[in-house]
C-alpha cells in the first residue's frame, strides 16, 4: 500500500465545529420552531446577546441561513425570517409525498420486526406528546416516524433526499401540529399496521393520503389567516455614519 505525502499525512481534520456552525444550527431551530416568526426582523445584537456570542458568528450565520432560504437580507433594512409563500410550500411538501410514498412501499418489503417495534414506540410517544399539548416534541417525534420509515426502506438515496426536505417540512408543519393532532397519530398507526402486514401498495397508499392531509391543512390555515397577504412593517433604513469633518 503506497504511504501519503508526508505534508499531506500531518494535516488534521479533526478541528472543533465553528462557533458560526453552532450559531447557525441554533438560528435555524430557532425559525423552525417558530420561536422566530416568518417576516420577523432579526437584529444582530439582540440575537447574539440571546445566544450568549459576539456579533460576528451571528452575522456569519445570517449569511448561511441567507444562502438556504432561511433568512433574507434586505439592502439597508437589515435581516428577516423567511416568509414562504403558497407556491413554496406546496412544491415542497408535493415532492415530499413522493418521496415518502416510495419510502413506505419499500418499508413494507423490507422493515424487520425491530424497525416496526421502533415505529410503534415513536407512535406512542407521538400520542402522548398530543395528549399533552406538547408541540414542540410532538413535531419532532412526528419527524422522527418519517425518518424511521425512510431508513427502513433500506434505499440510501431516498434518505439523502428526505432528509434535504426534512427540516422545511418540520417547518412547515409545527404551525398545524394542533390541527392535525391526534388524526395524524392515527395514520401513523395504519400505516404501521400495513408496513408489518408487507402490504407495499397500501402502506405507499396510506402514506400518500397521510402527506396530502397534511400539505392542505398548511395551505388552508395560510388561506385563513391570510399571511400571504401579510405586509411586513419594515425598520426605518439603516442610515451610514458621516464622519465629522475636523
Amino acid at each position: 500500500m503506497q504511504e501519503l505525502p508526508k505534508e499531506l499525512a500531518a494535516r488534521r481534520i479533526d478541528r472543533p465545529v465553528p462557533l458560526r456552525e453552532h450559531v447557525y444550527q441554533a438560528m435555524q431551530e430557532l425559525i423552525i420552531s417558530r420561536r422566530l416568526a416568518p417576516g420577523q426582523h432579526l437584529v444582530e445584537s439582540e440575537l447574539a446577546q440571546m445566544l450568549g456570542v459576539s456579533r460576528q458568528p451571528v452575522r456569519e450565520a445570517l449569511q448561511w441561513l441567507n444562502n438556504e432560504g432561511w433568512v433574507d437580507l434586505r439592502p439597508g433594512y437589515g435581516a428577516f425570517v423567511h416568509q414562504p409563500t403558497p407556491d413554496e410550500a406546496d412544491e415542497l411538501l408535493a415532492v415530499r409525498s413522493l418521496l415518502e410514498s416510495e419510502s413506505a412501499r419499500l418499508a413494507a418489503l423490507h422493515a424487520d420486526e425491530e424497525g416496526i417495534a421502533r415505529l410503534r414506540d415513536l407512535n406512542k410517544q407521538g400520542l402522548e406528546a398530543v395528549a399533552a399539548d406538547d408541540v414542540d416534541t410532538a413535531v419532532a417525534l412526528n419527524a422522527a416516524v418519517h425518518r424511521c420509515v425512510t431508513e427502513l426502506s433500506g434505499n440510501k438515496v431516498l434518505l439523502d433526499f428526505a432528509t434535504q426536505v426534512d427540516r422545511r417540512v418540520r417547518w412547515y408543519y409545527t404551525p398545524i401540529a394542533r390541527q392535525r393532532g391526534k388524526a395524524s397519530w392515527q395514520e401513523h398507526a395504519m400505516l404501521i399496521d400495513a408496513i408489518e402486514k408487507r402490504d407495499a401498495d397500501a402502506a405507499a397508499q396510506i402514506m400518500k393520503e397521510h402527506t396530502e392531509r397534511t400539505r392542505k391543512s398548511y395551505l388552508e390555515q395560510r388561506d385563513t389567516e391570510g399571511e400571504q397577504e401579510q405586509v411586513i412593517e419594515l425598520p426605518a433604513r439603516r442610515r451610514r455614519r458621516t464622519p465629522a469633518k475636523g
